[in-house]
């Protein structure tokens, strides 16, 4: 039994020895969830120059990314109650993988719909990954380390978003065809064969790197089939007991409030990153394969910052340090609303520096002290990633819009988009400041 639960003799290592192996395992995943949230969000701008359609309709790839996660996050959570993390693991890289290679006949078919319905598809899996890993790898130790090693294992999360956001933009963006979208139309009107080959080279640019990550996962799914993951305590407690589950987190304010701000902080997120092309594009001129540079580096700060983030935490509460990087991310989102040129667009970077720790924070907040409710209360807080299916839709519909006379000042839609993100930052300082100074005995 010493070696499936935790001993009292190991509750001070941030990483005790019987689960290092089953760490390693399973901070792999982040890295590959992270690949596939950030070979995605530039295809957003892909898909409207490809199938020459509105922001708000190419904005439709987040819905369906992220709709995966806050549809099939509480299904997963009883899954993986009802048997093991290692199940809910090995469900979730089998529908990651079969997402990826529906791109293949989605291609073919030449279809915007095909391609929505594998992106939920392979997020359906990504939803399982997030609510076995996160509140495993929660488990693998003491309590009092829990938000120390779930930000640790986070913190490679951000490395496989730079190799997905380095692919999309040298691999696809770059090679993409260069006909801008008023050309494509002058093509789809007068050589509608041409514009057809165009879109065709282009499809075809996107479906081989998700051929081969489809790939690369059945390769990660045969890996951990046949690894022995140990269980955590309570994990062999298979009974179900949702009514009881869900009446003492519906009573727990720290949870809900968790849950609502990781949804305005998933929200932030992605359209930050999601967005800062159509900024580079639309204010700067710039080429899209350009702009995601930008997008690369904002990811590098990202990975920096939660390593130096994760260190903070041995001297800081996590929900005052929360709170001000939140007033951060609030104060640089507001330079890129205000300032014009690349000051703008450095401010918009910047803003990855202050969500480095927000989400593992947050995370780990809510689930603190909830027992083995965490494997349900794991699936409200995945949920909470549909907010970035819901907001980046929005943002791309102000950005549809024509410019905002201020009186004082005229701010293109683009800009002014970028009020959302300022106004989920201000909700995230908000629980960072009810963490410390209301729910502080149980931070």
């Amino acid at each position: 039994m010493a070696d499936t639960t935790l001993s009292e003799s190991t509750k001070t290592k941030i990483i005790p020895g019987n689960y290092l192996l089953s760490f390693i395992l399973v901070t792999f995943l982040f890295a590959l969830w992270g690949f596939a949230n950030d070979i995605t969000n530039p295809m957003v701008a892909a898909f409207k120059n490809i199938l020459l359609i509105s922001n708000f309709e190419s904005s439709l790839v987040q819905f369906a990314f992220y709709g995966g996660y806050c549809v099939m996050a509480i299904p997963a959570a009883l899954f993986i109650k009802r048997f093991t993390y290692k199940s809910g693991i090995l469900l979730g890289l089998t529908l990651y993988a079969t997402g990826c290679l529906l791109f293949i006949p989605s291609g073919i078919i030449m279809q915007f719909w095909a391609f929505l319905l594998s992106y939920f598809i392979l997020t359906c899996g990504l939803s399982f990954l997030e609510t076995s890993a996160n509140p495993y790898i929660l488990a693998m130790g003491s309590e009092e380390t829990s938000t120390r090693r779930l930000n640790f294992a986070q913190s490679f999360n951000p490395m496989g978003s730079i190799m997905g956001m380095f692919v999309a933009g040298q691999l696809i963006l770059a090679n993409l065809d260069k006909t801008d979208e008023a050309g494509r139309r002058v093509l789809r009107e007068t050589a509608a064969e041409k514009f057809a080959e165009i879109q065709q080279h282009d499809l075809g640019v996107i479906i081989g790197p998700y051929t081969v990550l489809g790939l690369v996962v059945l390769v990660a799914l045969i890996i951990f089939a046949i690894a022995k993951l140990p269980k955590t305590k309570g994990e062999d407690d298979n009974k179900l007991n949702i009514g009881a589950t869900f009446g003492r987190l519906f009573h727990n304010a720290k949870y809900l409030e968790g849950v609502v701000a990781q949804a305005f902080y998933v929200g932030a997120q992605i359209m930050c990153w999601t967005f800062i092309i159509q900024y580079g594009v639309n204010e700067l001129g710039m080429e899209k394969a350009t702009a995601q540079s930008y997008n690369i580096i904002a990811m590098i700060i990202f990975v920096s910052s939660r390593f130096i983030c994760t260190f903070l935490l041995k001297f800081f509460s996590p929900g005052g340090l929360l709170m001000n990087l939140a007033i951060g991310g609030f104060l640089l989102v507001g330079g890129t609303i205000f300032i014009k040129g690349m000051v703008g667009l450095y401010c918009l970077m910047g803003v990855s520096a202050c969500m480095s720790l927000m989400f593992p924070t947050i995370y780990g907040i809510a689930l603190k002290g909830l027992g083995d409710d965490a494997k349900l209360g794991a699936a409200g807080l995945i949920m909470a990633i549909g907010g970035g299916c819901l907001m980046p839709p929005m943002q791309a519909a102000i950005m549809d819009m024509n410019a905002f006379n201020l009186g004082f000042m005229t701010l293109s839609s683009v800009r002014v988009s970028f009020v959302l993100p300022l106004i989920c930052f201000v909700v995230i300082a908000i629980f960072g400041f009810r963490t410390s100074n209301v729910h502080g005995h149980t931070n």
